[in-house]
């Protein structure tokens, strides 16, 4: 029987906010990641390691079957389409909201212009709403594109709001709320059930843990 779990992480405010939980899960890297070149590293647990990729490849290395587990925003996996793989639990860790965001809040008459890196989301979103959209990819700076007159609306995420505020823009609707979820892919949950099972049920109670004490804690301030 297979032994070796391979877990996928996500680089970045992600990876920083998973590796607690996954050390409450028992699993952490034997060295540090964060000043380490690596990209493949041993944990502690024999035959379980942590591939860290970037945030948009991770359901990718899933779905294919390089790596067994892995952690993706659901951001990421809206916009990948998730299938081949298993939404196991959601960490409720690096939340936030995907919403559409302007200047204005009157659309203007004719098709809609849309900037955004979530092509696929947003393609789905104002089709569901009867809109007629050009939709326009960008990687960054999305806040630019209304202010430049490229786009009438953006589709980000929001987390504060204060970077849009700061240039003008208001957050309109909101299309998803998102949050870190553990994926599998399907073949893996099949044959390796047996070593992922043990960690759903630890980050599970981790996971408890953390909104209990984040609840005494907002108790406690108010």
């Amino acid at each position: 029987m297979d032994q070796t779990l391979t877990i996928a992480l996500s680089k970045g405010r992600i990876l920083k906010d998973t590796l607690p939980l996954l050390k409450a899960a028992g699993i952490e890297p034997i060295e540090d990641i964060f000043t380490s070149r690596k990209l493949i590293f041993e944990t502690n647990v024999p035959g379980v390691n942590f591939v860290i990729l970037r945030a948009t490849d991770v359901p990718s290395y899933v779905e294919l079957g390089a790596a067994d587990l892995g952690v993706s925003g659901k951001d990421v996996l809206l916009e990948h389409g998730g299938k081949g793989m298993y939404e196991l639990v959601d960490l409720n860790i690096a939340r936030c909201k995907l919403m559409t965001a302007g200047i204005d809040d009157v659309e203007p008459e004719g098709r809609l212009k849309v900037a955004t890196k979530f092509v696929n989301v947003t393609k789905r979103y104002y089709a569901e709403l009867g809109r007629q959209v050009d939709i326009i990819k960008l990687y960054g700076a999305m806040e630019l594109a209304p202010i430049m007159g490229l786009a009438d609306r953006i589709v980000d995420i929001v987390d504060t709001g204060n970077t849009l505020r700061a240039n003008g823009l208001k957050p309109f609707e909101e299309i998803a709320d998102i949050s870190s979820r553990l994926v599998a892919g399907k073949s893996a949950y099949k044959n390796k059930h047996h070593l992922i099972q043990p960690i759903i049920e630890k980050l599970d109670r981790a996971i408890n843990e953390a909104k209990e004490l984040e609840a005494k804690e907002l108790e406690a301030q108010g």
